[in-house]
C-alpha cells in the first residue's frame, strides 16, 4: 500500500509540474522574407524603417524654405560584384502637387509641404527616377540618403498639424 501511495504521489507531483510550467506563457515567433535574385542583401532594418523628420516651425517652410536634413540609409549585405559592380535606386509614391515629383506628397492634418529627398552627394531625387549609379563592393556597402521638408510656395496653404508620407524604393544593379 505505501508503494501505491508513494507512486500516485510521483506521478501527482510529476504531472503538476509539467502542467505549471505549461501555464507560465507562450508565444509565436513568425519568420518572413522573401528570395532575391540581387547582387546584394537588403538589411532587415532598411527594408520597412521611418525617419523622423521632427517638429517643425511653419515659418521655417515659408516662401518655399526648408526644414533640417535628416540622414537615413539603405543597408546592403553581402554583395557580390560578379553579379552587379553598381547600384542605382529608385524612389516612389505620390508626388506634392504641384512639385513635378521632386517631392513626395504628406497626407494627415498638415498641408502646404512635402517631403525631399537627396542622395549621399547632396543630389535631390525625383521621384520614379533612378538615382545615379553608386560603386559597390564585395561584402556589405551603406547607401545614404537624407530627407527634409520642403514648403510648396504657397503660404496661404501652409497649415499646422501632423504628417505623413510613405516612399517604396527599388533597387537596380548593373
Amino acid at each position: 500500500m505505501k508503494k501505491i501511495a508513494s507512486v500516485a504521489l510521483l506521478v501527482m507531483s510529476v504531472t503538476t509540474g509539467v502542467h505549471a510550467a505549461a501555464d507560465q506563457g507562450s508565444g509565436r515567433v513568425t519568420f518572413t522574407g522573401s528570395i532575391i535574385n540581387a547582387a546584394c542583401s537588403i538589411s532587415p532594418e532598411s527594408s520597412d524603417q521611418e525617419v523622423n523628420l521632427g517638429q517643425i516651425a511653419m515659418h521655417e517652410l515659408e516662401d518655399a524654405g526648408t526644414s533640417t536634413p535628416r540622414n537615413f540609409e539603405i543597408a546592403l549585405e553581402n554583395c557580390s560584384i560578379d553579379r552587379g559592380s553598381e547600384v542605382s535606386v529608385t524612389f516612389g509614391g505620390a508626388a506634392a502637387v504641384g512639385s513635378d515629383n521632386k517631392l513626395l506628397g504628406i497626407t494627415g492634418t498638415a498641408a502646404g509641404a512635402g517631403v525631399a529627398i537627396t542622395d549621399g552627394s547632396g543630389q535631390r531625387l525625383t521621384l520614379g527616377q533612378a538615382s545615379a549609379g553608386r560603386e559597390l563592393i564585395d561584402g556589405n556597402n551603406t547607401l545614404n540618403f537624407s530627407a527634409y521638408l520642403e514648403g510648396l510656395g504657397d503660404n496661404d496653404k501652409l497649415k499646422s498639424g501632423d504628417f505623413y508620407a510613405v516612399t517604396d524604393f527599388t533597387l537596380a544593379y548593373e
